[in-house]
């Protein structure tokens, strides 16, 4: 089998791959990417951030029926999940069809349905589409991504993952009446959310004594009780079993507090995180992996100068758009030679937990500034005299903003309730500029839009 020469190889087609195989395949470099869907975007697209946030802005839509009734809107409309699951579906689609176009106009990429697996640190055989095919190349990035964690629980695969859910056709396409859930990370939290939005009751099972560990405890505090009252969250949970009964029904077996309890469910989702996943061959090229995957600095290269490692599968910030981020990183350090000229900045990237209302933050936050011994300053802002939120009627919650004592910089910010995901890249954009709270106060941000609040809340310091 004659190796084909290309100067790029990516193993995946996400947020990890798809931005530097186009940069490099627009300066006039050989590009391939390998990828088993055979399809652009990665999981984000297939079931991940586009498919989750289809449901969650319609179930949105929902709320505020139910919330603007007395103005004379019709009687409430019942949640048809199977037309949102049609949206949903619709939506992805539209974006598969989108990305297509976009490879198709540039001629020097190649995209391969197929599996990779390393020969050596620059050879790479690929089992694909058109059997079996090796290339040796210059440079490569493993952009592979992550897969669900599905734990050895007894009973597991009675249980659906957000694979199920959020998938092109998913396996739920019906409204249960009571769903529980195992796990109380973002994706666990952000599903309860939708679906009591849409009329389920819904458990949620958390093994530890906080949802979304890792995030700032206060900011969880702030969210948390603003949940809709369809969400029943129980701490300290360990769940043992799962049993579906003669009805098609599911029975959760679990100890809380030294005590042996079950609960009846129509339907039990696993979210208890998610796992990289590692290319065929990689353990023969001494390149360091540790749980959270592939060890890279913020140069994205691995002990191999020529080898780069993007998004889910080092582990570093698992969001989309983090990967597409070291994605373009790795292309301006490969256009460079191999050597270090950009790097990704793991701090300061915003997450938005997509519940209702929602939550995000960025920087550094008080509990990462306990950790270290750093000192901040804070400025806050509540949703209560916001003429956006008072219009809506989406009150509950503030801003806070986190700066350096003395020059009074914005190192960090977390905001609970309307427009978190909006306002958070706003934020984003001040901290990597290195603007202050002065800068922040003298900035004439739009009336009436939550927006304000950024301002308001830097003055709140003066």
């Amino acid at each position: 089998m004659a190796d084909t020469e290309v100067d790029l190889l990516t193993i995946g087609a996400g947020g990890g791959a798809y931005p530097a195989a186009f940069r490099l395949a627009k300066a006039g470099a050989r590009v391939v990417m390998v990828d088993p869907k055979g399809v652009m975007s990665g999981n984000c697209l297939y079931e991940g951030c586009v498919p989750s946030k289809a449901v969650r802005e319609t179930a949105a839509l929902y709320l505020d029926q139910e919330k603007f009734q007395h103005l004379g809107l019709p009687g409430r409309i019942c949640p048809d999940y199977a037309a949102v699951v049609a949206h949903k579906d619709a939506v992805q689609n539209r974006r598969y069809a989108q990305h297509a176009a976009e490879l198709a106009a540039v001629p020097d990429l190649r995209l391969i349905q197929g599996v990779a697996r390393f020969i050596d640190a620059h050879t790479v055989q690929v089992h694909g589409e058109r059997g079996d095919e090796r290339f040796h190349c210059r440079h490569i990035i493993i952009a592979s991504g992550s897969e669900v964690f599905v734990p050895p629980l007894p009973g597991a695969e009675l249980a659906l993952t957000s694979h199920d859910l959020y998938k092109p056709d998913p396996t739920l396409k019906n409204l249960p009446a009571h769903l529980v859930i195992i796990g109380g990370g973002y994706i666990g939290l952000e599903t309860a959310s939708f679906f009591a939005a849409l009329g389920s009751q819904v458990t949620l099972l958390q093994k530890g004594g906080q949802v979304l560990q890792g995030m700032d405890p206060g900011m969880v505090d702030q969210l948390v009780p603003l949940l809709h009252p369809r969400i029943h969250l129980m701490m300290g949970v360990e769940v043992e079993s799962l049993e579906a009964t003669a009805a098609g029904k599911r029975i959760v077996h679990y100890r809380r507090d030294g005590m042996s309890a079950q609960i009846h469910a129509d339907v039990v989702v696993l979210a208890v995180g998610r796992r990289p996943v590692l290319p065929e061959g990689l353990d023969g090229l001494g390149i360091v992996v540790d749980r959270h995957g592939i060890s890279v600095g913020p140069d994205l290269r691995t002990r191999h100068p020529h080898i780069y490692a993007c998004g889910d599968v080092n582990g570093r910030v698992p969001l989309f758009h983090a990967a597409v981020r070291q994605s373009l990183v790795a292309a301006h350090n490969i256009l460079g030679g191999d050597v270090p000229m950009d790097y990704a900045d793991f701090v300061n990237v915003p997450t938005t937990i997509f519940t209702l209302p929602a939550a995000a933050s960025i920087g550094i936050t008080p509990a990462r500034a306990k950790a270290a011994n750093i000192e901040l300053v804070t400025g806050h802002y509540a949703f209560t005299e916001d003429s956006r939120a008072q219009i809506l009627e989406r009150m509950d919650g503030e801003i806070r903003l986190f700066f350096e004592p003395g020059s009074l910089r914005l190192v960090g910010a977390w905001v609970v309730g309307i427009d978190a995901g909006h306002l958070i890249g706003e934020i984003g954009m001040a901290i990597q500029g290195g603007l202050s709270a002065y800068d922040l106060a003298r900035f004439a941000d739009q009336h009436p839009m939550s927006a304000e609040g950024i301002g308001k809340a830097a003055r709140s310091l003066f």
